[in-house]
């Protein structure tokens, strides 16, 4: 079974809340002066996952977050990892890599085995295919998978991906039609292969048409909430309420600013029920 037959499996039962572990030290509510801040960052992840495990589809760490800490961040990221990890929810780490040739390998190395193994990791396109094919031997080998950048959420989208190429198509079109060629090599037994695409929730002109391209690939949505996307957008990029996880940092870490009186990690559970629901809800009316 591949990890995005897992994940698949996991937004079956959970629902497609992506829980994004993007803590930066001043989202914490309190902090303990006698540890440091990747430590304290620790304690609120372990919190936030434990009250959420339940309710979450899988979890996202994106690791800047962690970088910018240096080495006491990086051992947060490395624990954030297994904690996440340990819960059996897939576990996307988001790295953006895109790089070729041996750095590639070595950076599928370093996030798909070791210290900070990750269940699935984030890729960047624009060097071409051969950026993708270092990871493919983990893909094939071992089920890791990966979600390649295509239509992002934010507005810089416009300035490159929505650009037209000749045969009128535009350049996110390409970037999804040549990774879903590639993908057929590595299909699961859900149907979805072990190739997925970023597909922001923000620009949902074509939400249908997207969907319907690429049935049998898997979508990383950003967007949601704090960027504006909404859910009865969320949902026409979803099968049925599956085929794809909705991620939230921000409004979930920070939950607990507009739940006054309740804890940090009961106000994530709150919200990631009320995202599960608001989406589900949409989704029912297709």
């Amino acid at each position: 079974m591949t990890n995005m037959d897992k994940l698949y499996e996991s937004v079956a039962a959970n629902g497609p809340v992506c829980v994004g572990l993007d803590t930066e030290i001043s989202y914490l509510p309190t902090t303990d002066t006698a540890k440091t801040a990747g430590e304290n960052v620790v304690d609120f992840n372990r919190a936030l996952i434990e009250a959420t495990k339940g309710v979450a589809g899988c979890y996202k760490v994106q690791i800047a977050y962690y970088e910018s800490l240096g080495m006491d961040g990086m051992r947060a990221y490395a624990e954030t990892l297994k904690m996440a990890r340990a819960t059996g929810l897939p576990v996307i780490a988001d790295i953006k890599r895109g790089d070729i040739a041996k750095t590639a390998e070595m950076y599928a190395k370093a996030h798909f085995t070791g210290d900070f193994e990750a269940d699935i990791v984030t890729l960047a396109p624009y060097m071409g295919l051969d950026s993708i094919s270092p990871y493919l031997p983990y893909c094939k080998d071992q089920g890791k998978g990966v979600f390649v950048l295509c239509r992002t959420s934010n507005p810089g989208a416009k300035d490159f991906e929505y650009q037209k190429l000749a045969d009128g198509r535009h350049i996110y079109d390409l970037v999804g039609d040549s990774l879903t060629e590639l993908g057929k090599d590595y299909m699961g037994e859900h149907g979805y292969s072990s190739i997925g695409l970023v597909i922001g929730g923000t620009h949902t002109e074509e939400a249908t048409t997207i969907r319907a391209a690429y049935k049998n690939t898997f979508f990383l949505i950003p967007g949601y909430g704090a960027q504006g996307g909404k859910a009865a957008d969320i949902a026409q990029y979803l099968t049925k309420g599956n085929g794809g996880v909705v991620n939230s940092s921000r409004g979930i870490l920070l939950a607990y600013k507009k739940q006054p009186g309740v804890a940090f990690d009961e106000a994530a559970y709150n919200e990631c029920v009320r995202m599960r629901e608001d989406i589900q809800g949409e989704c029912n009316k297709l």
